[in-house]
């Protein structure tokens, strides 16, 4: 069974069919109600998009509209607030497992790449200017996080990478590093 949530501003409800959300929406003075926007409630209602959909009333106003399988107000804020509590828990667990990944201890040889904004001092005027980088390097190291402090470590102690250069995080898309094995 698929019902319509629909709120604007402080008006809200949970209706079974386009009929009854018609309906509500012409009681609310602000909301024209037109032959389009019955057709295209319509076509949401029967469609498979299941994100919510969201009219313009009139400068910043919206109001929206989301499929649920809810049936009472209630029972759509509590299925909500459980979808909101499940959410920030599989974020939280794929963040411990990214940071578990990260620390494993894993001792061989790594791939590692990192694209960095190095500094260069001008000659002819002693300004500064950055300049993308991008460095590869093999090397043997104990984990993830290890082989990241050891590429940066190396490259903040050569004479031609000024300390001034900004490193990405090893979290981000401008570092990345593959596990080679043991030979």
């Amino acid at each position: 069974m698929k019902n319509l949530y629909i709120r604007y501003f402080d008006q809200e409800v949970v209706v079974p069919d386009v009929k009854k959300a018609v309906d509500f929406l012409s009681s609310i003075p602000d909301i024209d109600v037109d032959e389009f926007l019955v057709t295209d409630i319509n076509g949401y209602y029967k469609g498979s998009m299941p994100y919510p959909k969201r009219y313009k009333v009139h400068g910043r106003n919206y109001f929206i509209v989301i499929k649920t399988e809810a049936s009472t107000i209630e029972e759509f804020k509590l299925n909500a607030a459980n979808a909101a509590s499940s959410a920030k828990a599989d974020a939280q667990m794929r963040k411990e497992a990214e940071e578990n990944d990260i620390k494993a201890f894993r001792p061989g040889w790594y791939d590692a790449g990192i694209f960095f904004r190095r500094v260069v001092q001008m000659p002819h005027d002693g300004k500064c200017q950055y300049f993308d980088t991008d460095f590869r390097v093999r090397l043997k190291a104990e984990s993830i996080q290890d082989c990241y402090d050891r590429v940066c470590n190396h490259l903040r102690n050569r004479f031609d990478v000024d300390p001034r250069s900004q490193f990405p995080s090893i979290k981000g898309k401008n570092f990345s590093c593959q596990y080679l094995g043991m030979n």
